[in-house]
């Protein structure tokens, strides 16, 4: 694989011009796919085959359209001392009514003072009218939009306090913005300290944003063809800008190490991707993996997730291997600061810091790992509890579907206004849908049966469709959509209809809180079957790398406190509300059912490249004889710096999406971030040293019934000394 990759190196460097437009053919035919082909992203999270799901389904069938449509409820509430069913107030409502009825798109309004439906509160100050759209929440324009908030403004001006709320009345996330302009332009200052050079950060940075662009270029034409969350692009974009500019910054560097040790520029480029190309090869195949692995959860809009931002990481791996040495080639030895251009006769060797006989060196990474190393005890216990005291908060994890609006926008006010009015529940309606040959008899015994149970505030009388083939109750639970209670409703409703004798009809419990319980429940129980596998990847992975097992063995064991400390700062901040004015988090409350596996899945690629890179110079200096603590201390002075400057930047990149990110994303960019400091700062620079210089030539160990496993040579060792070999014959 080194000597393919050396030769795709030299061959890019040769024909950098035919590369160069070939990739920009590339992203010119995903522009124009994503202009002519592209549709629409969406917010529902559905899993087929599950109760809910079936039931929106059969809805869709039974009653004309029902479920394929998005609403919004417009929330009216009178002046204070006054009843909303006033005469005044009541001609004011029946005016918004008529409004509402009348805007763009708008399928149909109710009136909440129809005597059949009535919608108006116990104490008679607040009524809400259901808005129902033709169209699907993503496809409704902003323009609609604007033209809702105007009927609210009528509204006030009449003297009323007017709310919105419901999927209909929130736009769908978009990518770009200052989020994204935040990541990107910290990244370049990390990239220009680190080169000293600005035209290699802008070459760093110019290439990975290539791939972005392609990659995320691509997820938009794919909207044109199946259903993708709309959360999808900016994940990518995340992603692919940080391993994009990772990626291209160790082949940089390889590049100017080689530039350093004389070798003229094409040499340089082609040693660089065959070596440093392999690490990045192997680390890009783990991100996919584990990406693509996200399908073991069975959830099909998951897995089209994972493929998609899959995808991106595959873009950012090619860019590396092709685009960024026909970069290189460009710009030469301007990838150098000036002082080293201006010096070429004492090049050689620069790069490699000078080493003690205790593997030490001098400066900042060769004192470290001295300190580190040499007080392995208190080192390895500091770094194992400060992570788990950090991640204690994760066993107090909760997840819903429900994500919160922001404190104080329209729709935090109309659901404050819903649940003081009408009770919690009110905001999370449980739909239970009778099914069969003589549907409305059934729903109203089953009407009679939910009223009863525990929990429920009103249980409304049953609704048949046309054909008398269907029936729908509404079920209005006294607690909130997220509480407990009601998820401990929705089991009690199903588990009492369960029981039911079979009569010819089945009834289903369904809508947005049952979804939610029901997509929780699957992603809760898939979670850890999903770490499962990947950290049983992880050991296969890292047993071939470094023909060890106690190697694997903890740098799987610091995977594990990567993650609870990444999750559990999450809950504490975005659930518990600690330091939520830090990160700007609107709301607090449970986490998105998708955020705890797309974290495991992430944070487990980039958490084994750094390990890689890592322990890999390590197990270097042990093969060139070097004892245990020295070759660690030797490992990590030669690739701490590296891993420190790709960490900072992945933290910049994944950071910049916290503060003023989509609400949905922020606390995953959030939990990346930690995770990557953690994993940085934490497990590689001092709990993985400080364990494998207290392991001593054991940690090096192999069993002899596993010496016939492959050696991979993911830092090109044998590439590096073919090359030398020809380079001393050719002197």
């Amino acid at each position: 694989m080194a000597t393919f990759l050396h030769r795709l190196g030299l061959g890019a460097v040769r024909h950098r011009l035919a590369v160069l437009g070939v990739w920009v053919l590339v992203l010119l035919g995903a522009g124009v796919g994503a202009a002519t082909l592209s549709g629409s992203t969406v917010n529902t999270f559905e899993i087929p085959g599950q109760e809910s799901t079936t039931a929106l389904r059969l809805i869709d069938e039974r009653f004309g359209g029902g479920a394929t449509g998005s609403s919004a409820q417009v929330v009216l509430q009178a002046p204070d001392g006054e009843q909303i069913t006033s005469p005044d107030n009541a001609v004011a409502l029946a005016q918004v009514v008529a409004e509402l009825q009348q805007l763009d798109g708008v399928a149909a309004a109710t009136d909440p003072l129809d005597p059949q439906a009535p919608t108006v509160s116990p104490d008679q100050r607040a009524a809400y009218s259901t808005v129902t759209y033709a169209e699907r929440a993503p496809e409704i324009t902003d323009a609609q939009r604007e033209e809702l908030l105007a009927v609210l403004d009528d509204a006030r001006a009449a003297g009323l306090e007017a709310e919105v709320t419901g999927e209909a009345s929130q736009a769908v996330s978009e990518v770009g913005g200052a989020a994204e302009a935040i990541g990107v332009v910290a990244a370049l200052v990390v990239l220009a300290v680190t080169y000293g050079s600005l035209v290699a950060a802008g070459m760093n940075l110019l290439t990975a944003l290539v791939g972005v662009a392609t990659g995320v270029l691509g997820i938009t034409v794919l909207t044109g063809f199946v259903d993708l969350q709309s959360t999808t692009p900016i994940l990518a974009v995340m992603l692919g800008l940080a391993v994009g500019i990772d990626y291209a910054l160790f082949i940089v560097t390889r590049f100017r190490h080689e530039l350093l040790d004389g070798r003229d520029v094409p040499a340089a480029v082609a040693v660089a991707v065959g070596t440093a190309g392999s690490a990045v090869l192997t680390a890009g195949l783990t991100v996919v993996i584990a990406l693509a692995g996200l399908s073991v959860a069975g959830i099909p809009f998951l897995t089209e997730m994972g493929l998609a931002a899959a995808g991106t990481v595959v873009v950012a791996v090619l860019v590396a291997l092709t685009l960024v040495p026909a970069a290189l080639g460009l710009i030469g030895t301007r990838a150098l600061p000036r002082r080293a251009r201006r010096a070429p006769a004492q090049r050689g060797g620069q790069h490699v810091a000078v080493t003690g006989p205790d593997g030490g060196g001098r400066g900042f990474f060769g004192g470290w790992a001295r300190t580190v190393t040499r007080h392995r005890w208190p080192s390895l216990l500091a770094a194992a509890v400060a992570l788990t005291v950090v991640a204690l908060p994760v066993f107090s994890l909760r997840t819903t579907l429900n994500q919160l609006p922001a404190e104080d926008s329209t729709q935090a006010r109309a659901a404050e206004l819903l649940s003081e009015r009408f009770g919690a529940g009110v905001t999370g309606p449980l739909l239970v849908l009778v099914d069969g040959t003589g549907a409305y008899e059934r729903a109203q015994e089953v009407q009679a049966e939910v009223a009863e149970l525990p929990g429920v505030a009103l249980a409304t009388p049953a609704q048949p469709n046309a054909e008398g083939t269907a029936a729908l109750v509404t079920a209005i639970p006294t607690t909130g959509p997220d509480d407990e209670a009601t998820r401990e409703l929705v089991a009690d409703i199903r588990s009492r209809l369960a029981a039911d004798p079979d009569d010819g009809t089945r009834a289903y419990v369904t809508g947005s809180t049952a979804v939610s319980v029901d997509v929780s429940q699957t992603l809760d129980e898939a979670l850890p079957v999903y770490l499962v596998l990947v950290v049983g990847l992880a050991l296969v992975l890292l047993v071939l790398v470094f023909r060890s097992l106690l190697v694997p063995l903890v740098g799987v064991l610091g995977f594990l406190l990567t993650i609870g400390s990444a999750l559990g700062a999450t809950v504490a901040v975005f659930q518990w509300g600690w330091l939520a004015d830090l990160v700007n988090s609107e709301a607090t409350g449970p986490l998105l059912s998708l955020a705890p596996i797309i974290v495991v899945g992430i944070l487990f690629g980039l958490a084994m490249d750094y390990q890689v890179f890592l322990v890999s110079r390590m197990h270097e200096a042990h093969a060139h004889g070097a004892d245990p603590v020295a070759a660690v201390r030797t490992g990590f002075r030669q690739a701490a710096p590296v891993v420190v400057a790709a960490a900072a930047i992945m933290f910049a990149v994944f950071a910049g999406f916290v503060p003023e990110g989509d609400a949905t994303i922020k606390p995953i960019a959030f939990a990346l971030a930690i995770g990557i400091l953690a994993d940085a700062v934490v497990v590689r620079m001092v709990l993985v040293p400080a364990a494998l210089a207290l392991l001593g030539r054991s940690a090096w160990w192999l069993p002899r019934w596993l010496r016939w496993l492959p050696s991979l040579d993911v830092e090109g060792t044998a590439l590096e000394r073919r090359v030398e070999r020809a380079e001393d014959a050719r002197v």
